[in-house]
């Protein structure tokens, strides 16, 4: 198997995990707060911004555009534990996740990207 299909063959065998996640400015410490059902996809939020097209917020697109990609560091914050119960709702459990770190962070006005 050749080195291409060999990663891409692990990729694949990466379970699929819902969480939390933060991109940090490191030159001012801002910080946007996100969630993603696929935790693995975190490299399409990077292309998004380097394309200029990360629409669900423009201040960090400026300052993307502004500092470039090196001042940026992303991290998981948690990832959700799923539930073995049938009733358990997936979109409504990594809200209330993004949530508590959006209450526990506070990134608002000079700490952060999001607005109240």
């Amino acid at each position: 198997m050749d080195r291409k299909k060999e990663l891409k063959h692990q990729y694949k065998e990466i379970p699929i995990e819902a969480g939390v996640y933060q991109i940090k400015n490191e030159k001012n410490n801002k910080v946007f707060i996100g969630s993603t059902r696929n935790l693995k996809n975190l490299n399409g939020k990077k292309f998004m911004l380097e394309t200029n097209g990360f629409v669900p917020n423009q201040q960090l697109q400026k300052e993307w555009n502004e500092f470039g990609k090196d001042a940026f560091t992303f991290t998981i914050l948690e990832k959700l534990k799923k539930k073995d119960d049938p009733y358990f709702n997936e979109k409504e459990a990594l809200a209330l996740l993004e949530e508590k770190w959006l209450e526990q962070t506070q990134p608002y006005g000079e700490k952060g990207y999001h607005k109240k």
